[in-house]
């Protein structure tokens, strides 16, 4: 069966829910998002990405602005309904290019207490922006430290209690165990361990707090390995396997927000694991056993009428936070080029409504401004140096 087909055959299954066949028809809801993305030079396409040592991989994700074009970017559809206590949700992409395009699929058991059961596959409950709708994005698409930490979902179980007053003082504590396998069922016994405290004073004010904790997605079946890491004090391979990729969040967050101010912060750190993984592979996919992230984002936003409303965020995320690799070279410089994995992006932003409110239609003018250490020169036109390059988006949004 072809993608196509396929995508179209689960559509239609969502469809159906609706049914008088089911207990209760949901209710349906969408966003579409397009996207036309401009480099502000070549670089972007013709040189490539700056690697770490030893491996032609990156740190930094530059998709899809290294092209001019005009990109479908989300075509979603959502499924909101309930049976008895019993509520569900099925959300698809309809516009990736892959299959399957599930990215939300749980039920939710409401008890006595303000408790809440939520089995399924979702986001593992990290990051300001991470579980919050794309629609009420400020800027196009959401931060560095959402998309890397917040953003893939999982399949899991959680547990939540809510507390106070949501329009005084308030919150809700949540627990959960995930696979560590991002959209996919177990390889092994390991689980992630999660957790989030969500808290408001008022409607204007919002505050909270996250972790997890995990180690290596990769099946121990008797011939396991540990992978090399560079540098003559690296670790053995029995050290490796025994550190298991340890994986770790922390963050918190601070965001008021009303009729006319937005105004957000965010500070995350942690550990690498196995998101660039030293277990199962060749060559560790990273510098340390031990390597440490730390990354922070502040958005300001600025409503000059309901119509028009302008935005300013930094985004900062640094890979390998400390320094930390084996051997008395610095990995990061060679070639006459420093690319330290410490990035940077402050993106300039203007939404344009097109509805009473701009979540249900607007039109987003983003400028992206990168640090300049991603990419690796063109010898061909005769550069030396660590390289980078800015983008321009505009993206149009309707919501249903």
């Amino acid at each position: 069966m072809t993608s196509g087909l396929k995508n179209a055959s689960l559509v239609a299954l969502l469809l159906a829910v609706g049914s008088p066949a089911f207990a209760q028809a949901p209710k349906i809801s969408g966003l579409v998002q397009t996207w036309y993305t401009q480099m502000m030079d070549n670089n972007l396409r013709r040189n490539a990405n700056a690697p770490f040592p030893d491996s032609s991989s990156s740190y930094y994700t530059l998709a899809p602005h290294n092209e001019n074009g005009l990109y479908i970017r989300r075509i979603d559809l959502k499924a909101i309904g309930s049976v008895g206590d019993v509520e569900y949700e099925v959300f698809v992409d309809t516009a990736l290019t892959g299959f399957p395009i599930l990215q939300d699929g749980y039920f939710k058991y409401k008890m006595p207490y303000n408790i809440e059961l939520k089995v399924g596959q979702f986001k593992p409950l990290q990051t300001l922006e991470g579980p919050g709708s794309s629609a009420e994005l400020m800027l196009a698409e959401r931060s560095m430290l959402a998309r890397v930490f917040g953003d893939p979902r999982d399949r899991g179980i959680a547990a939540s209690i809510g507390f106070g007053d949501p329009k005084a003082f308030g919150g809700r504590f949540h627990v959960g165990f995930f696979n560590g396998q991002l959209k996919s069922n177990d390889a092994n016994a390991q689980k992630d361990i999660a957790a989030r405290l969500e808290m408001n004073y008022g409607k204007e004010h919002s505050f909270g707090a996250y972790t997890l904790q995990g180690s290596t997605n990769v099946a121990d079946k008797g011939s396991l390995f540990g992978g090399a890491f560079q540098g003559a004090d690296a670790p053995t391979p029995a050290e490796v396997l025994d550190n298991k990729d340890a994986t770790s969040n922390m963050g918190f967050y601070y965001r008021f927000q009303n009729d006319t101010y937005h105004a957000a912060f965010e500070f995350i750190t942690g550990t690498l694991g196995r998101r660039y993984p030293s277990v199962g592979v060749g060559n560790a996919k990273r510098e340390h056993l031990d390597q440490q992230f730390m990354g922070y984002v502040g958005t300001f936003g600025y409503a000059l009428n309901k119509k028009h409303r302008l935005v300013l965020r930094y985004d900062y995320l640094n890979y390998n936070f400390g320094d930390k690799w084996y051997g008395n070279t610095n990995p990061y410089q060679f070639g006459g080029a420093d690319y330290s994995p410490a990035y940077t992006e402050t993106t300039l932003g203007y939404i344009h409504s097109l509805a009473e409110n701009y979540r249900q239609a607007c039109i987003r003018v983003n400028y992206i401004m990168r640090s300049k250490n991603f990419l690796q020169p063109d010898t061909r036109r005769g550069q030396t140096g660590e390289q980078g390059g800015d983008s321009l988006v505009v993206a149009f949004q309707v919501a249903f």
